[in-house]
């Protein structure tokens, strides 16, 4: 019996979740690497006031995984309401929060609530340590993922990140990098989401043991503050960075976004990514474009509500179909 594909996504946050949401309909073995240094809202109060390490990116890695009645995601989701001490705190966050202080494992915590979810995968903290990202540009040094996202960048700037403490890979993350036939680094936030992650000590050493290719899914709009501009080349320059000598062999491009969508964005600054003038041939990587919108999310009633939080997202199930592909064709 041939055994099932392994397959390996590395990220954290809402692009995470699109894609481990259709990821898991596919009939492989699927490991989400989780982005560990988050320090903004729920999480980081959490952080601020217990101690405690981040866990709302993982709790949207859990909750994109599971085969339980929509109740019971809903309810890891819930979010209280009001300015009273609970309020913006979500059950999912306070619940692997308060197993981590009961049993000072937060590995732990993330298997409990895997079990109680009925995941399709397993979900692993890419380190245990508990640490912050600081990123360093023009001899200035910022603190925290919530203040590197306000942080206007010079045109052109390219910082450079690192984690304080330093912050090693978990065992499970580093085994499973080394039997992954395929590694996806998801869509994000391109600092905060992505290359927090990759600059874990022993990543870089993990990914060059790992005989897997690589797939980026390219984001769908640049951020004012930190990547203005960006083409796809530039995403897949600043991951590159952080992987050496493993690189990018596939990047998944989404083409085309209506115009009636862009024009709210575009009045918060977010234009879409475009594959630049850079002459296509000569990259060292394969550009995969499609339709990887996932449209129904976009009313103009949710993006009224959103307050500025960008509501493009990926389509799970066709980005899935892609990577299915990409497997054929690599095992």
């Amino acid at each position: 019996m041939t055994s099932r594909p392994k397959v390996v996504v590395i990220g954290g946050g809402t692009g995470s979740f699109a894609i481990l949401s259709g990821l898991k309909y596919l009939d492989c073995e699927l490991t989400a690497l989780v982005n560990m240094a988050d320090n903004g809202g729920s999480t980081g109060q959490l952080r601020d006031e217990y101690g405690v390490l981040p866990p709302g990116d993982v709790r949207q890695c859990l909750i994109a995984l599971s085969d339980s009645a929509m109740p019971l995601r809903q309810l890891f989701n819930f979010r209280f309401p009001g300015d009273s001490s609970l309020g913006g705190h979500s059950f999912g966050n306070l619940f692997l929060s308060a197993v981590e202080m009961m049993t000072d494992n937060f590995s732990e915590a993330v298997k409990m609530a895997s079990k109680i979810l009925n995941i399709r995968g397993t979900v692993i903290p890419i380190t245990t340590k508990k640490c912050q990202l600081i990123m360093k540009f023009s001899g200035r040094e910022v603190i925290g993922e919530e203040e590197i996202d306000e942080t206007k960048l010079p045109a052109g700037t390219k910082p450079s990140f690192y984690l304080k403490p330093k912050a090693a890979i978990t065992e499970e993350a580093k085994a499973a990098l080394k039997e992954a036939d395929l590694i996806v680094i998801a869509p994000g936030s391109l600092y905060t989401s992505i290359i927090s992650a990759l600059v874990v000590e022993g990543v870089s050493r993990a990914l060059k043991a790992a005989k897997a290719p690589a797939v980026y899914i390219c984001n769908l709009v640049n951020k004012p503050n930190n990547t203005a501009g960006f083409t796809v080349n530039d995403y897949v320059s600043e991951i590159n960075k952080y992987l050496k000598p493993k690189i990018i062999d596939y990047v998944i491009y989404n083409r085309h976004i209506p115009k009636d969508v862009m024009r709210t964005y575009a009045n918060q600054e977010e234009h879409p990514v475009l594959k630049g003038d850079e002459d296509l041939k000569n990259l060292n990587y394969k550009i995969i474009e499609g339709n990887f919108l996932s449209i129904p999310a976009l009313n103009q009633t949710d993006l009224t509500k959103s307050r500025g939080q960008s509501l493009l997202r990926h389509d799970g199930r066709a980005v899935s179909l892609t990577i299915k592909n990409i497997l054929s064709n690599n095992t």
